[in-house]
């Protein structure tokens, strides 16, 4: 039984992690971010600046996906009810946030590894004119 609540905690986090992630980071939703950003920014009401927030920063969107995927799929760990819902909701967040801040990290060796190719490939072509 907790080898199988488990697995469902490390299997949630993935779906949490890429939703949270492509909202939060990812091209294809620039332009809503960007608008929350400049609006979150210039309201002068604190509800607004906070339900703004929430579509930039993957932290705090990964806690609403996880209550959504907790009411879609009824996921709880170690415990049943509303206390095994909360622990379970808290996990996959946790998990989430390893996944995406991993990512983040991979994305990040990645371009560096790129502009150096890039730098070399200059310093190659200047060194054949």
């Amino acid at each position: 039984m907790l080898a199988t609540q488990l697995i469902w905690l490390f299997t949630l986090a993935l779906p949490v992690a890429s939703i949270a992630w492509t909202v939060t980071h990812e091209e294809i939703f620039a332009e809503p971010r960007n608008w929350c950003i400049k609006t979150y920014k210039q309201s002068k009401y604190f509800f607004i600046r906070k339900l703004l927030y929430l579509f930039t920063c993957e932290y705090c969107f990964s806690h609403y996906v996880t209550i959504l995927f907790l009411f879609i799929t009824h996921y709880t760990l170690l415990l049943p009810g509303w206390r095994g819902y909360l622990i379970g909701g808290f996990g996959i967040v946790w998990i989430a946030n390893i996944y995406m801040s991993l990512f983040a990290l991979l994305r990040q060796a990645i371009k560096e590894e790129k502009t150096r190719i890039e730098m070399e490939e200059k310093i190659i072509k200047k060194k054949d004119e």
